[in-house]
């Protein structure tokens, strides 16, 4: 059952949800669960059956392509107000998960029934509505990540993703790779390439953009 204090934030950030007659929300929020994980937990693992529909109210997610070697491609990443479409598909296809779901930090979220969230989506137009914009935005980034991963060198992508930060950016070189589906050993190299060309400075767990005019250029090459 979903604690009364959590029903304000779960509306606000999923507003489509007030859209329910009243007894009719009762009804889904009465099976809904309330977690809260740590980070750095796995939360849902390869070939893992779902268990519920996730709405974080904190917190975010990576959800991961991980190889036997050990390396992980980032497929992308959930925060509040948003879901995860692979969760989406395996519910409406019943099948099992393909991919790794990771608490990047703690983690907060209300965990909808199977059965409650096959009720949204054939009754309530708006949350279906939801559903299918997050499958098309995510489609586009995969599409995005497909290009990148085929088209473009590691260190245009490296420079790429330090552009979508906001500098200085506090994040380890493992915490890059695993982004850009690399190893660590190759990031470093790349951003000491980078700190030599006074594009960054490199602290402790720490990158400071100098010259993000030149690293957007050095992206369109």
């Amino acid at each position: 059952m979903l604690q009364a204090t959590l029903r304000p934030r779960l509306l606000q950030l999923y507003p489509m949800l007030g859209e329910l007659p009243a007894n009719q929300l009762d009804e889904v929020l009465a099976t809904a669960h309330t977690m809260r994980i740590p980070a750095g937990t796995v939360i849902f693992d390869e070939n893992q059956a779902c268990q519920g529909f996730p709405l974080l109210l904190s917190g975010s997610v990576r959800v991961i392509k991980a190889a036997p070697s050990g390396r992980e491609l980032q497929l992308y990443r959930i925060c509040p107000g948003e879901s995860c479409i692979l969760t989406s598909s395996c519910l409406m296809g019943h099948t099992r998960y393909h991919a790794r779901g990771l608490a990047e930090q703690d983690v907060e979220l209300v965990l909808l029934q199977p059965a409650a969230f096959r009720h949204l989506v054939s009754t309530l137009e708006t949350f279906r509505d939801y559903i299918f914009s997050l499958f098309s935005e995510r489609l586009t980034d995969l599409m995005q990540l497909v290009s990148a991963v085929a088209f473009q060198k590691l260190d245009q992508r490296l420079a790429a993703l330090l552009l979508s930060k906001t500098s200085p950016i506090h994040i380890t070189h493992q915490a890059l790779a695993d982004e850009l589906g690399s190893v660590r050993e190759m990031v470093s190299r790349l951003l000491k390439q980078f700190a030599e060309q006074g594009w960054v400075k490199l602290g402790r767990e720490q990158i400071e953009i100098i010259h993000p005019a030149e690293l957007k250029r050095f992206t369109a090459l």
